[in-house]
């Protein structure tokens, strides 16, 4: 069974986005987005997911934070960054978790919000500073995801695998985001892991998330590194792609994934968020990863 979802195994996730669409007429108005909401939440629901989430059809995994930030304005940043005057996802994050019982909170990290602004005030000297002042405005939304009842809150941080982010910074930052809730926290970083994986593994999380489909090269890695009490979430799908994988090659890949990590060990999901692909194809990813897990679990 899985280490931190008891009775589960094998547990099914997505990391975040989901294809979305604006909805016109009047209905509309108010609210352009929040058909695409119910949509990805449905979609999920139906494909079987086990912790599902609300889609991030809002806007990009920068602008749909930075947005709301005091501080901030367009992509630069004109002053000190404070808290948003309220929550950002939880709404959305509210509505999944009326459909289905277990749904992950999503906050894109310091680090990467950092690298995706440009500094136009003198209140930072540099990015190490301004992902500081990110993870304290951002560590309230992390409280109110945790109140609103989610299962799981999910820091994206992509930017670490590139190597352009101090370690050392973006697990303060890290910590300074998380460090004060109670539900386990996942680490999403995207790419080939080869240079940043003993700061990740050594970060104060749960699981960590990467992109095994898209880089297989990073199963290899896990191979002479112990992971200790962590989970490891498996992407086995590949979500740059819209072509859809065979059942088959998605359960040979978490095969793969058995042969190096215990099925204890294993969060199972796509590599990245399926937002730029269109919905027939992201459901249906979806869909053939939950059968390829359920065959993988009857073997067990």
């Amino acid at each position: 069974m899985s280490r931190i979802f008891p009775g589960m195994i094998l547990p099914t996730t997505v990391v975040g986005s989901y294809p979305a669409k604006k909805q016109g007429g009047i209905s509309g108005i108010f609210d352009p987005f929040r058909e695409a909401v119910r949509i990805a939440v449905a979609d999920q629901v139906a494909a079987g997911i086990d912790i599902i989430s609300d889609g991030q059809v809002r806007g990009d995994m920068v602008g749909m934070f930075t947005g709301l930030i005091p501080g901030i304005r367009g992509n630069e940043v004109i002053g000190p960054v404070s808290p948003a005057a309220g929550p950002i996802t939880v709404s959305d994050t509210r509505y999944a978790i009326s459909r289905a019982p277990r749904v992950k909170g999503i906050i894109t990290g310091p680090s990467t919000l950092s690298f995706a602004l440009h500094i136009a005030t003198p209140s930072y000297r540099g990015r190490e500073e301004l992902a500081i002042d990110l993870a304290l405005a951002l560590s309230r939304e992390a409280g109110f995801l945790e109140e609103a009842g989610v299962s799981i809150i999910q820091v994206d941080e992509p930017i670490l695998s590139t190597g352009a982010a101090d370690p050392a910074t973006a697990a303060d930052a890290l910590d300074l985001v998380v460090g004060k809730v109670s539900v386990p926290v996942c680490l999403h970083v995207c790419g080939n892991l080869q240079g940043v994986i003993d700061d990740l593994l050594s970060m104060r999380i749960d699981i960590l998330d990467g992109e095994f489909a898209k880089s297989p090269e990073n199963l290899a890695l896990f191979r002479d590194h112990d992971i200790g009490q962590k989970m490891i979430g498996f992407g086995c799908i590949d979500s740059s792609r819209p072509d859809v994988e065979e059942v088959s090659a998605i359960r040979a890949r978490i095969e793969d994934a058995l042969a190096v990590f215990a099925p204890d060990q294993l969060l199972i999901d796509p590599d990245c968020g399926l937002r730029m692909l269109p919905r027939d194809s992201a459901f249906s990813k979806l869909s053939r990863m939950v059968e390829a897990v359920r065959q993988v679990r009857q073997s067990l």
